[in-house]
């Protein structure tokens, strides 16, 4: 008994002991961002600060173990990162081209001038595991399938309930169109709000586009939002062309007016969406988007509805979509289904809004693309087809 004791006394006084410590473990992820054609961001936190690293292997018959493989470290500028946060971007990969991976990190005990002081590894299991496969975009093919949901709110069970309905050996993507938090307070938030469930059901293999809603900018967290969901050109709104897709994800900010005293005088959305257009305008003129048989907008705010954000939309982004001859764009916010056909509102094409209890399955089918709205019970509520541009 007394030395049962000693060892609890050990603990609560003495609580930076090695002894009591928690095991250095990867606690979150890993899951795929900003995948294109030949790279993809992998993520992933640890428990405490690690430098990190991915391995990648062809989707062959050979074991993972076969032979050593190049390391790819978290670095920028020469200098591999140390944080409990771990982003490793890779390039120079195969379109069309299945990669096992394996992710480390080794903990950094200490850093003090010239000296580095490491201690154990975690990894993701090889040895008797299967390790997670991601397939690499292409834009020749003609064929594509996606899904989306928005307007989470944190409520992991309908995002389980919703993400069930899915196909995963037919699908090549999934979007989050905004809302999945209530609000951004902390790393630990985000993931128990909705990524840890997306990581066990795809997003480790699968690659999730995020197109940031209105409530993912408020809180204290908030800036922190791009380094868990990184873009290739470092801006929350980007183009992406997959297949005969081109999607142009818009961040759409703010529902309110910037002075509104919801935003405690912090917020700054109205310059924001203004050099969103600017980049916007440029970004429609891109050979990927103008060749692409499909254009397809993803963003938050509906361009219509009479709120502030809702007319900046209508005003500085709808213009030049139309002009670009886009084809339909996938909105959420209003948490109901509205569907607007372009002679209902300001766009030259139909505004499909998914509510807050329903998910949108959609796929290039030999000559049309596809978009279906499912609700909770997998009935379907509405459906658009589009065909090619030309």
């Amino acid at each position: 008994m007394k030395k049962i004791t000693v060892f609890i006394w050990i603990c609560f006084v003495v609580p930076v002991s090695a002894f009591c410590q928690e095991t250095f473990k990867i606690t979150h992820g890993p899951y795929l961002q900003a995948m294109g054609t030949t790279g993809v961001n992998i993520i992933w936190t640890t428990n405490r600060n690690a430098i990190s690293w991915v391995e990648l292997a062809a989707d062959d018959s050979t074991h993972f173990y076969a032979k050593e493989h190049k390391k790819y470290f978290a670095a920028e500028n020469g200098l591999k990162n140390t944080g409990e946060l771990h982003n490793v971007r890779i390039d120079g990969l195969r379109p069309d081209t299945r990669y096992r991976y394996r992710i480390y990190s080794q903990e950094v005990l200490s850093h003090e001038g010239f000296e580095v002081r490491y201690g154990s590894v975690a990894a993701a299991r090889a040895f008797m595991a299967k390790l997670p496969v991601f397939k690499t975009n292409i834009k020749t093919t003609d064929h594509l399938s996606f899904a989306v949901i928005n307007d989470m709110h944190q409520r992991n069970e309908v995002i389980k309930t919703l993400l069930n309905q899915v196909d995963w050996n037919n699908t090549d993507m999934v979007f989050f169109n905004g809302d999945m938090v209530n609000n951004s307070r902390s790393e630990d938030q985000l993931f128990s709000s909705f990524m840890d469930t997306a990581d066990s059901i795809f997003a480790d293999h699968i690659p999730m586009y995020y197109a940031r809603g209105n409530h993912e900018t408020r809180g204290e967290f908030a800036s922190e939002f791009p380094k868990y969901f990184p873009t290739q050109t470092g801006h929350l709104y980007y183009l992406l062309r997959s297949g005969p897709v081109c999607f142009i994800i818009l961040d759409t900010g703010e529902d309110k007016p910037d002075s509104d005293i919801e935003y405690s005088n912090i917020t700054s959305f109205d310059n924001y969406r203004t050099r969103e257009a600017a980049w916007l305008e440029k970004a429609l003129k891109d050979p990927d988007y103008v060749q692409a048989p499909y254009k397809v907008v993803i963003g938050h705010i509906p361009p219509f509805g009479g709120w502030h954000g809702e007319t900046e939309v209508a005003e500085k982004f709808i213009p030049l979509l139309n002009d670009a001859g886009a084809q339909i764009m996938l909105a959420a916010h209003l948490h109901r289904h509205v569907k607007k056909m372009p002679k209902q509102g300001p766009s030259n094409f139909p505004v499909l809004v998914n509510s807050n209890s329903a998910i949108i399955k959609a796929k290039v089918e030999r000559d049309h693309l596809q978009i279906d709205m499912f609700d909770l019970q997998g009935k379907l509520i509405d459906s658009v087809r589009i065909d090619p541009s030309k």
